[in-house]
């Protein structure tokens, strides 16, 4: 998601004249990820594996974006489920050790001609052992199914699933606009402007609300190359960890900041702390997170950052109990940020702090989670019709970057079997607006976007 609440202050940052101004690209000196005061060079991450692409075609859009209009609308969804936090007491060197044991994720399923003859019927008929291996495997990647090639069919495969489709955690952000809204279906990333960003790995959640499922859904795969959709076991990252960065890691938590509003630094104190309550009370509310507003918490003079509460890196998987890394660190450490493409306006560049001190993480310990983290990634040569259905709380996603047009797209699943976890909330409609005003906004953007503001 997370280019996260990348359009907290958009309301306010759109009347600041360079807010979203792309700069000029400048030349950068090659250099080591380590410290260095020279703009480092940007390098799209590695993966652990890279499957090959089949070339399968798929359906022209406007076979493909077709709603059955005989199904009941489901714009009235779920609200996204609180997320469940339980990451006491968690004995590192034992969590490892059982992470380590965890079969690979995600686990491949392709289909024959006799499964895509069945339809809708052969995740019916397997719905249970579909259901119990997503738990096992962290995500399953379905390949090769005529079905899914359309919006129609993908819901056709969710609802013989039984899942329950829901909100994203943060709707509101402007970050995607719906594909299919009858549907319960979002677009993916496939903003022009943001083409050439790199989405890292990352948790569909925010310290308060978390999804418990996705099925991301390839329409249409990049037309000029690149697009890979990137999936990562947090058990196996965890394991992977070397014991002291995450120990450190857990015992001080981080504190992630989703947003920046540069003020100038020479306003008066009084001037800016009146900037800062209106924020807190005008805009903060529109994005249903726990945040606290926080002046030159990076450094910077003059800047506003929207910071989320403490949290823990590692989480216990609400259902299995199993330890897994539970961090959008990989997506939102700025010094990985400003080391591989990036096309975010600086309103919406994020940064993670020790929680205790609210300094940056060091380039030690950011080197150490991009090694593990990016050794266990699977980047997805997905095309028509394939899905990677998600557990939210054990597997992590990104994006690579691409050139052309894409069209992928995903549905959010609430707690279907748990009353009590899904909650008893609707979609609050006053978000919409909000939530389509931004992506108008983003969308002025222009093709391919380019940060440069290291």
């Amino acid at each position: 998601m997370k280019i996260a609440a990348a359009a907290l202050f958009a309301a306010l940052a759109a009347n600041q004249s360079t807010a979203f101004a792309p700069t000029r690209s400048s030349n950068v000196i090659s250099t080591k990820l380590s410290s260095t005061m020279q703009p480092p060079e940007r390098t799209a991450p590695d993966a652990g594996y890279v499957p090959d692409w089949e070339d399968r075609t798929g359906l022209a859009p406007e076979e493909f974006i077709a709603s059955d209009m005989a199904k009941p609308d489901l714009s009235g969804m779920w609200e996204c489920p609180l997320t469940r936090w339980d990451s006491e007491n968690i004995d590192i060197a034992e969590a490892q050790k059982i992470c380590s044991e965890q079969p690979h994720c995600p686990l491949e399923m392709t289909a024959s001609a006799e499964d895509n003859a069945k339809g809708a019927a052969f995740f019916s008929e397997n719905k249970e052992q579909i259901r119990a291996d997503l738990l096992k495997y962290g995500a399953i990647w379905f390949r090769g199914f005529d079905l899914m090639k359309s919006v129609a069919g993908n819901r056709e495969m969710h609802e013989a699933l039984g899942l329950d489709p829901c909100l994203d955690p943060l709707h509101s952000s402007g970050l995607r606009k719906f594909a299919s809204e009858r549907d319960a279906l979002y677009e993916e990333v496939n903003k022009p402007s943001l083409r050439q960003h790199y989405i890292g790995l990352h948790n569909e959640s925010t310290a308060k609300r978390t999804a418990a499922y996705a099925a991301f859904v390839c329409f249409q795969r990049a037309t000029e190359g690149g697009g890979r959709f990137l999936v990562a076991d947090g058990a196996a990252i965890l394991a992977e960890l070397k014991p002291e960065t995450l120990e450190k890691l857990y015992n001080r938590k981080i504190r992630i900041s989703v947003s920046n509003l540069d003020i100038p630094p020479a306003l008066p104190g009084v001037v800016k702390e009146g900037i800062k309550g209106l924020v807190d009370v005008a805009v903060a509310p529109k994005f249903d997170m726990d945040l606290e507003m926080i002046y030159e918490s990076d450094g910077k003079p003059g800047r506003l950052q929207a910071v989320e509460t403490a949290e823990s890196p590692i989480n216990r998987h609400p259902v299995t109990g199993l330890p897994v890394w539970f961090s959008n660190t990989h997506n939102h450490a700025r010094k990985l940020r400003d080391r591989r493409p990036c096309g975010v306006p600086e309103v919406g560049m994020t940064e993670v702090f020790y929680a205790d001190t609210m300094v940056p993480l060091d380039l030690e310990d950011c080197e150490e989670i991009k090694r593990a983290s990016e050794k266990h990634i699977t980047a997805l040569s997905m095309e028509p019709g394939d899905v990677l259905l998600v557990d939210n709380y054990r597997a992590l996603h990104g994006r690579d970057v691409f050139q052309g047009d894409r069209f992928h797209a995903v549905t959010w699943f609430t707690w279907d079997q748990n009353e009590a976890w899904r909650g008893d909330e609707r979609r609050i409609v006053e978000k919409n607006a909000f939530n389509q005003a931004i992506n108008q906004m983003m969308d002025w953007l222009p093709k391919d976007f380019e940060s440069n503001q290291s």
